[in-house]
């Protein structure tokens, strides 16, 4: 259910230049919450070449919506307009600065403001237009990944329309013909503007509300920041140092937030270069839809860990526990921060003396690895923060001391207290007396362990 909160929220991000009626945007947005469009579903058929321009459009004040039902995480839904009978929406391509958690920012491109750019919300038989404004300096298209649509609505520059030049609006208009989770990207210049961040969620509802409390986006991606710098490398193939949901990186990535006995689902996107197993702590949830759309009940298979391939999508819901779970990709360096490759493990090395001869050369120098990287979170938390603009490999702290994560991990926390509509961090959660793994002894040579071979 909606509250009165979200409504006003919602309506506050509107970015409109008419007054509105207030009637009809109630209207509207009622439509929107149920899952039915206000448009009857139009007959099959090619869609109409007389595309509106900004300068077409109708003179009359325009509906407006896209107060969202689904919570992209770090992210937003893009509000659109109705303008002859047709949901616009407009998308800029442009750089934009972003920081991928505290200690870590880049000049990336996105859309209007953000990687990656807003989720763009609509539902099963709408006709939407799209405008497409080009602030970048070399041209872009987007494709509409996964989409049913015309051929020359495809995006894909130089094959099936012409490039969009710096400073030029295109328009794609099409009519939605499935439901499912969906993404949008550039088909121009892909290597570089992807590695940009250039991406974004299309999400379309059925005309038929789900059973569904809670509903979460996010889309992966990886990022080559070498330290000291301020721009992505689009050049790197497999070795990324950033992993991120969202273009963000724990611990600035958002929990997702849920009541107790809430059905919640979690939409995956994945336009990094590598397949990513997606794993969730507490729960065995149900996979249920991927690029196609949601799936038929007896296709729903249950698993704890589902991996979602480069340019694939995965929906996958379950009923939520209290508690707080991990959720995080299941490689286990894409839940580190930046990171070096290729640096001989010291782990076992006596490197007694080192440091003293090290410091004489490089002042600050720390010896790390003889007894594993933990200390790493300790070496930074007190002031070593290694290289400009790099962000710490490992972060976080937990109620009971240092998480150690990076990357593509986030918390799933999950109350019996929280309001519908409520997203707020509740913070760690207050395990019942009795729940908590303690200490029975601090001497390592407790007890009889019985040992292979003894």
């Amino acid at each position: 259910m909606t509250t009165r909160r979200e409504i006003i929220k919602g309506a506050a991000a509107v970015i409109v230049g008419a007054t509105v009626s207030g009637a009809a945007a109630a209207q509207e947005h009622k439509h929107q919450m149920e899952g039915m469009s206000d448009m009857p579903m139009p007959p099959p058929s090619e869609p109409s070449t007389n595309i509106a321009t900004p300068e077409m459009a109708a003179p009359s004040a325009p509906r407006t919506g896209g107060f969202g039902r689904v919570r992209t995480l770090n992210g937003w839904s893009l509000p659109w307009r109705m303008v002859g009978g047709v949901k616009e929406f407009h998308l800029v391509a442009e750089e934009v600065d972003h920081e991928f958690s505290p200690g870590s920012k880049a000049k990336c491109w996105g859309y209007n403001g953000s990687t990656p750019g807003p989720t763009i919300e609509a539902v099963e038989g709408d006709r939407v237009r799209i405008l497409v404004t080009n602030r970048l300096g070399e041209h872009t298209s987007v494709h509409w990944h996964g989409l049913i649509l015309p051929s020359g609505m495809d995006g894909v520059g130089g094959m099936t329309q012409p490039h969009i030049r710096p400073g030029e609006t295109y328009a794609y208009e099409f009519t939605l013909r499935q439901h499912g989770t969906h993404m949008y990207h550039p088909h121009a210049d892909e290597m570089t503007q992807m590695a940009y961040g250039m991406m974004g969620l299309f999400i379309i509802h059925p005309r038929v509300r789900e059973a569904v409390d809670r509903d979460f986006a996010l889309l992966l991606h990886n990022w080559a920041l070498k330290p000291g710098t301020w721009r992505p490398d689009p050049s790197i193939m497999v070795e990324f140092d950033q992993w991120t949901f969202n273009s963000k990186m724990f611990p600035a990535i958002e929990p997702l937030v849920a009541r107790t006995g809430d059905r919640v689902r979690i939409r995956i996107g994945n336009l990094s270069m590598w397949n990513h197993p997606i794993h969730l702590h507490g729960v065995q949830f149900d996979v249920t839809g991927s690029d196609g759309g949601r799936w038929p009940r007896e296709r729903w298979r249950r698993e704890v860990t589902e991996i979602v391939g480069v340019g694939q999508m995965r929906d996958i819901e379950f009923t939520a526990v209290a508690g707080d779970w991990a959720f995080h990709c299941h490689m286990a360096h894409h839940t580190m921060n930046a990171m070096g490759h290729g640096i001989p493990n010291q782990t076992g090395v006596d490197q007694s003396g080192v440091d003293a001869r090290i410091r004489k050369i490089s002042p600050g120098f720390l010896p790390m690895m003889k007894n594993g990287m933990a200390e790493h979170q300790e070496h930074t938390d007190g002031g070593h923060q290694g290289p400009v603009n790099t962000a710490p490999m490992m972060q976080g702290k937990g109620q009971f001391g240092n998480m150690e994560m990076g990357g593509m991990f986030t918390v799933v926390k999950v109350r019996d207290n929280i309001a519908p509509g409520d997203f707020g961090d509740p913070g760690w959660y207050r395990h019942p007396p009795g729940t908590v793994a303690h200490r029975v002894s601090d001497k390592a040579d407790f007890g009889a362990p019985v040992r292979r071979g003894a």
